[in-house]
């Protein structure tokens, strides 16, 4: 190479050099700057509680993968005993935020159980439930189930099947027991939809004369049992069936004791889970904390879903640490990969049973709060008659869409998401369009809960009360 060539080399590479550390130097600038316009968090050390399940994966994903990190926020991650101890620990501020069901701040806003004011900026996932039966009650099912398809059963399997069953345990003066994770969670409101959908009913709740068992004028009487141990309940007897999420289905399938007949896309297509649940009072002490969390489990749930789920055996390996689910990695990932098995041996396709992203999910809708807020009126959780006004009233103090707007745009701003990958924020307004994908074919509208409740052959109604 002649001399005139060499320098010529040298000089290019010093010419890129440089335009490489401008544009390292102009990167932590914009970065420095952006971050002074969203505002340095004013807590930086934080607790959140989860449960073991699938569906905390946000939260774990925003960990392993440094999105906490990258908003100043050093957080310990802690699994909870259960539902209520959870709660709790929210609520005295031993937890600064946790994997809540959906149900859970609104029931405690309005003073159903506990009274604190819990919000919520951000929804976890979609789907992610199903009810299982056990082994002797599924052989019972299966003289009525109508339909058979080279010797498997046709889905969804509605209660109508499980309707003669329940039938012969009261002819016979025993009581048909269930099992679900808590009062007010998304897996009681979905056992009872499809119960009495078939016919079934599940009981109401009377909380103004002291009676919150939900089991007045029941077929189906429900109790509360802790997700992880719902496979032993149902193996022991106590229950002959449960609603729960995973990996809890399929743990009954791995352990042979039980059969998952439906999951929750059946029941209603597309259905809010869990939120991330914190205090009215840390948002407002720490609003900038809050933007910046909900940006990392915004990116955690963009990941989880991300290139049709291609990061989905990645999850399900930290999922499966025992610090987090704790399942066997098998379980977690015949539901978790886009998969679900219901009898053994009968696994199908069912790419949506887990979204965490993609169809808007983790926006906060008050039109999902509405739902949760028909389904305790229609069994009695809300004992009385209110507006359609008092349900939007309410969804606005609960479900926080403002704060997961400025958590979107920032990151719109910075390049870390693209605008159509959320809702237009000019344009939305938190409600839903109409929803048909029900099993019984009853749509809801969100903006109508009063008329919503009047479609209903089993469940409380305008002037009702238990």
């Amino acid at each position: 190479m002649s001399y005139a060539r060499m320098r010529e080399c040298t000089i290019n590479r010093a010419y890129h050099l440089l335009i490489g550390l401008m544009l390292i130097a102009v990167s932590v600038i914009s970065q420095t700057v952006y971050a002074e316009e969203l505002g340095y968090p004013e807590k930086e050390e934080l607790k959140f509680g989860f449960i073991k399940l699938t569906d905390m994966a946000p939260i774990a994903i925003a960990y392993e993968n440094g999105y906490f990190e990258d908003e100043g926020l050093y957080v310990t991650i802690e699994a909870q005993a259960n539902w209520k101890v959870l709660l709790d620990g929210v609520i005295d501020g031993q937890l600064d935020g946790a994997h809540m069901l959906a149900g859970q701040p609104l029931a405690a806003t309005i003073g159903f159980g506990t009274k604190a004011h819990i919000i919520t900026p951000f929804s976890m996932d979609l789907n992610g439930n199903g009810i299982t039966v056990s082994n002797d009650i599924w052989q019972q099912m299966k003289e009525y189930i109508p339909k058979m398809e080279d010797g498997r059963p046709v889905h969804p399997i509605k209660a109508d099947a499980l309707k003669p069953v329940v039938e012969k345990y009261k002819e016979n003066g025993k009581p048909f027991n269930m099992g679900m994770v808590f009062p007010v969670s998304t897996h009681n409101y979905e056992l009872r939809y499809w119960l009495a959908a078939g016919g079934i009913h599940p009981g109401y709740y009377a909380p103004l004369k002291g009676d919150i068992s939900g089991q007045i004028d029941a077929d189906a009487l429900l109790s509360v049992t802790p997700p992880p141990q719902m496979p032993a309940t149902l193996e022991a007897g106590t229950i002959y069936g449960y609603c729960v999420g995973e990996p809890w289905n399929q743990q009954a399938v791995f352990k042979g004791i039980g059969v998952p007949v439906i999951t929750d896309y059946e029941i209603w297509k597309n259905n809010p889970e869990k939120v991330f649940g914190i205090t009215a009072e840390f948002a407002e002490k720490y609003p900038n904390t809050t933007v910046r969390l909900t940006r990392a489990l915004i990116r955690a749930a963009m990941w989880l879903d991300e290139n049709d789920n291609a990061n989905r055996p990645a999850a399900v390996k930290i999922l499966s640490q025992s610090n987090y689910v704790g399942a066997d990695y098998d379980v977690i990932a015949n539901s978790m990969t886009g998969t679900f098995e219901y009898e053994k041996g009968d696994k199908r396709e069912v790419p949506d049973f887990n979204v965490f992203f993609r169809y808007n999910a983790t926006y906060p809708y008050y039109s999902d709060a509405i739902w949760y807020l028909s389904q305790m009126r229609r069994w009695g959780q809300i004992a009385a008659d209110k507006s359609d006004d008092w349900y939007k009233e309410t969804a606005a103090e609960v479900y926080r869409p403002d704060i997961y707007t400025t958590a979107a745009k920032s990151l719109i701003a910075e390049g870390l998401a693209k605008a159509e990958d959320f809702p237009d924020f000019a344009t939305e307004s938190g409600f839903k369009p109409p929803q048909p994908e029900f099993i019984d074919g009853i749509t809801f509208d969100g903006s109508k809960p009063n008329e919503y409740l009047e479609k209903f052959p089993i469940g409380l109604k305008q002037g009702d009360e238990v």
